[in-house]
């Protein structure tokens, strides 16, 4: 595992996360719209809560995920701290009852959206972060779970496309990080990506929150 960034357009400064998707953001609405929530999360689909509950997703894009578990019953606060897609997201999807909110990782303040989730979901989102802000960001989503709750990421490996802000992060170092925040892995897998991009391939893995102790209280 590395945090060696890739150059980034070219400058020296520090940049977010979401650098080069307000640029790129028409092309990304249609590309990932182009495959479905079934197709990204198919090895999961099992460990996706089976009752109508509260799920967050960060760094939802054009709100793809967040549409498909609306339609299975859940209520859902899509988070997309890029306007761009957002507004991508409320077009394509108007009317399905997703709850769009700006905000980003690693605080991820949800100050509108008080409460715990049933499910949180990081598609595409966590190797936008550096190994400080990894830390806090697994704390942060291990508070929001409730007992049982599940955390549900999606790493990207491989080239990082050009004016993207983006770190080598492994599945291995994330589940450690997991397991220091009180997470248990119950999934973890790989597969190609989608999309046939040459050297791209993606880890799938799930954490789940410690249950309640039926003892206490």
């Amino acid at each position: 595992m590395s945090d060696q960034l890739a150059p980034v357009g070219g400058g020296t400064g520090p940049v977010r996360g979401t650098a080069g998707y307000a640029e790129a953001a028409d092309a990304l609405a249609v590309q990932y719209e182009e495959v479905t929530f079934g197709e990204v999360h198919g090895d999961v689909l099992r460990l996706v809560p089976a009752e109508a509950g509260r799920i967050l997703d960060v760094g939802a894009g054009t709100g793809r995920d967040a549409a498909a578990l609306v339609a299975r019953g859940h209520a859902v606060v899509a988070v997309e701290p890029t306007a761009e897609l957002r507004a991508h997201g409320q077009r394509i999807h108007a009317g399905s009852g997703i709850d769009w909110v700006d905000d980003v990782l690693p605080d991820l303040t949800l100050s509108r959206h008080p409460g715990r989730f049933d499910a949180v979901f990081a598609t595409a989102v966590w190797m936008h972060l550096d190994a400080a802000e990894r830390r806090r960001a697994m704390a942060r989503i291990a508070a929001l779970l409730v007992p049982g709750g599940r955390f549900f990421v999606n790493l990207r490996h491989g080239p990082v496309p050009e004016g993207r802000h983006m770190f080598d992060v492994s599945a291995a170092e994330t589940a450690e990080l997991g397991a220091a925040c009180g997470l248990r892995t119950v999934h973890r897998s790989e597969r190609p990506d989608l999309h046939g991009r040459d050297g791209v391939r993606w880890s799938s893995l799930v954490f789940q929150s410690r249950e309640a102790d039926s003892s206490l209280g």
